[in-house]
């Protein structure tokens, strides 16, 4: 088994102390930070199916998302020896409010941010009002809202809304993921666009702001 396979089966096998001696040997042997990264969303693949067999539950995934953090810890430097990167643009991402999952987020943060996105983070569980103060202040021309559970989509929905009464929806582009959201809960948000994974999310903010 090559180091990268054998990396994604520790993710998903939940064998922390495995998948950072992994890191480290596929770092050490050469592999670009961009080969660790896709060992990571191949885990989070199959991780994120045991999820939805009910193999795995909340723990499950808070552990690969401490796995994740300290994996992004090891080739964070590597990405900074690279020739700088000019910022393309800002983009801002939550998790909405009543949801607290946040490795999704989370990967889609680091993806935006080696990609050359200037990213704030507003962390989970964000209520509408909150995204409206933060597009004041910081002035992103993409908002991403992420949301696992369905619940979310009543929020996705209300979030948008509240930008919209703010007068702030034209100044944004609003992308959408997680969980289940697909094409029909785009349409019901009122969201510009959803992305399946972290590197749809990263497209998406280059075709807006350009990059």
């Amino acid at each position: 088994m090559s180091l990268k396979n054998s990396l994604v089966h520790a993710i998903a096998e939940m064998q922390e102390e495995e998948a950072i001696r992994l890191t480290r040997a596929m770092v050490d042997s050469g592999a670009s930070p961009m080969e660790v990264l896709d060992a990571a969303r191949e885990a989070m693949d199959i991780v994120g199916q045991r999820y939805e067999k009910g193999i795995y539950f909340l723990p499950e995934l808070m552990m690969a998302g401490e796995i994740l953090s300290q994996m992004a810890e090891i080739v964070k430097p590597l990405l900074a020896q690279a020739p700088a990167v000019k910022k393309h643009g800002r983009v801002l991402i939550g998790t909405v409010a009543g949801d607290i999952h946040d490795i999704g987020k989370n990967i889609v943060v680091f993806m935006l941010d080696v990609n050359g996105f200037e990213v704030m983070d507003l962390g989970v569980d964000v209520p509408p009002q909150k995204f409206v103060e933060a597009v004041k202040e910081f002035k992103p021309q993409v908002v991403g809202l992420s949301g696992f559970l369905t619940l979310a989509f009543d929020s996705m929905k209300e979030t948008i809304k509240a930008l919209e009464v703010a007068g702030l929806r034209n100044q944004v582009k609003v992308m959408i993921g997680g969980g289940s959201v697909d094409e029909h809960v785009r349409a019901y948000t009122g969201a510009d666009a959803w992305g399946r994974d972290a590197m749809a999310a990263v497209n998406l903010a280059k075709q807006w702001i350009g990059g």
